[in-house]
């Protein structure tokens, strides 16, 4: 897991590996600056023509040894800089490295000039780091006005400049304008916090996380309570088939999904389920949705949603939700299986609607994972006024309910009730689209069937989705793809993980 800290945390991060690891401040940012050109090289085409804005402080300084690092490349380099010379050290021994590597295409910037990169192909934007933590008005904020207004790409070094890294309640982007509207963000370490949040992270485009080898240690000794989940966290956590597997040891699902005119939910739902390794799946949907889901998938059982549910000790998880409607019978069906079940739980779509309606059928059964979008969100904890106070109210509904709450949306938020957050690396803006939710809901149900915790099931379970959902990307575009081509990827991303 990378740890996500706040800003100080950050600098303390760096205070301690100078100190105890024998480099010093200059050969760090040295560090920074090599990753940062290894990455332009191989994502901007050569011969561009290089924009690069530095600001005073030391990430103006980044700036300032990326144009060294890139003066014998194909690329044309400039530099702009402030005016004035009110510098941070590291800043000026970069300014007096690059004179003396004989680079003199430096160029003040002209607060009056409202073209100033004119016939530039990129621009690199040095001008504040993550310790910014007010607005930005006066020369900065023309010079940011002209980078947004350039039309080149844009690649922001750490954190585009004017977005905070520790967003909250009271301090929302739009207080910080203006910020600039990055197409890359290059960042050190571990993504911050202000980037995977709706409206902050925006600013970012596509975020690259940068290793430049800070210290191991001072994460032992400054654990974090917020992740940012890996590949390697999946790995380790993924259970694998043994040789003399048998359908009854990879767990019974139910799945309660489905209506007339929406039987689509439940076939994408339970078809989902399947395809992530459990032995059996009972589908519970109207009478109506037979027919199409014997066709789509012949694999799952089927048992008509009206009739009296008998026999619950069956199975080993459920999922509940996916347009199963909000009908008294609904009501009925959900307290039954709340009151009931022993085994864990996906609660979804529908199913928490009808919680949001009627709060005292929330009975949790142990394990119980909840997936809201947003807005269900708020009808279950009330409207939050943007991402982050939302954020904080899932934190502490998954603790004050005893439930994993899977926050859904670009980098889905995991919030478990020992309050540790969890934020996902995969999925694409493609995947907003309708069914997906409903693959989801399958997946974790799947995992849980399977034995996962629900802590582990949430962090698998979203990850494989949305690498799924990426491979579906990619071959069918993001702006092409339906929920069917996730499910069709998934058996791809148990590929990468049984290898």
């Amino acid at each position: 897991m990378l740890p996500i800290y706040n800003a100080h945390t950050i600098r303390q991060w760096d205070n301690y590996t100078l100190e105890n690891e024998s480099i010093s401040a200059t050969d760090l940012m040295e560090r920074a600056a090599m990753r940062c050109v290894q990455w332009i090289t191989e994502n901007i085409p050569a011969h561009n023509n290089i924009a690069i804005i530095c600001g005073n402080g030391n990430n103006g300084g980044d700036g300032i040894a990326i144009a060294r690092l890139l003066m014998h490349s194909t690329y044309v380099v400039k530099v702009y800089i402030h005016p004035n010379d009110h510098k941070s050290s590291e800043n000026k021994f970069q300014l007096k490295q690059l004179k003396a590597y004989g680079f003199d295409d430096t160029v003040p910037l002209n607060e009056n000039d409202k073209n100033p990169f004119e016939n530039t192909d990129a621009i690199v934007d040095c001008i504040f780091g993550t310790g910014l933590n007010k607005a930005i008005h006066g020369f900065w904020e023309n010079v940011i006005e002209c980078i947004n207004q350039s039309g080149c790409k844009i690649i922001s070094i750490d954190i585009p400049s004017g977005l905070s890294a520790d967003p909250s309640s009271d301090n929302h982007p739009q207080l910080q304008s203006p910020i600039v509207k990055a197409n890359y963000t290059l960042t050190f370490q571990t993504p911050k916090l202000g980037m995977l949040l709706a409206a902050w992270g925006n600013y970012c485009g596509s975020i690259n996380i940068l290793d430049i080898h800070l210290s191991s240690d001072f994460i032992s000794s400054h654990p974090s309570d917020t992740f940012f989940i890996t590949i390697d966290d999946i790995k380790a956590r993924f259970k694998k088939r043994e040789k003399f597997s048998h359908k009854g040891i990879h767990g019974h699902a139910l799945i309660v999904a489905g209506n007339k005119g929406q039987c689509g939910a439940s076939i994408l739902c339970s078809k989902a389920c399947m395809k992530c390794g459990v032995g059996l799946v009972t589908l519970r949907t109207f009478s109506c949705c037979f027919a199409p889901i014997h066709s789509a998938i012949p694999e799952v059982m089927i048992e008509d949603i009206e009739d009296e549910l008998l026999k619950l000790n069956r199975f080993s998880a459920i999922g509940i939700g996916p347009a199963t409607g909000k009908a008294p019978s609904q009501v009925s069906l959900l307290k039954t299986l709340l009151t009931n079940s022993q085994c864990p739980m996906v609660l979804d779509a529908d199913a928490l609607t009808l919680i949001a309606q009627n709060p005292e059928l929330f009975i949790i059964p142990r394990n119980t994972i909840i997936t809201p979008h947003p807005k269900e969100f708020d009808r279950l904890a009330g409207i939050s006024a943007n991402a982050f106070e939302r954020l904080e109210k899932a934190r502490l509904y998954s603790e004050q309910k005893n439930c994993v709450v899977v926050l859904k949306g670009a980098y889905t938020a995991i919030c478990q009730p020992d309050g540790k957050l969890y934020f996902n690396s995969t999925g694409n803006p493609g995947m907003a689209t309708a069914g997906s939710g409903d693959v989801l809901t399958g997946i974790l149900t799947a995992l849980l069937a399977q034995g996962y915790t629900a802590n582990d099931a949430a962090i698998v379970g979203v990850y494989v989705h949305g690498l799924a959902g990426d491979l579906a990307a990619q071959q069918n575009s993001q702006t092409g793809l339906i929920a069917s081509d996730i499910v069709d990827h998934l058996s791809s991303v148990f590929l990468k993980l049984e290898t």
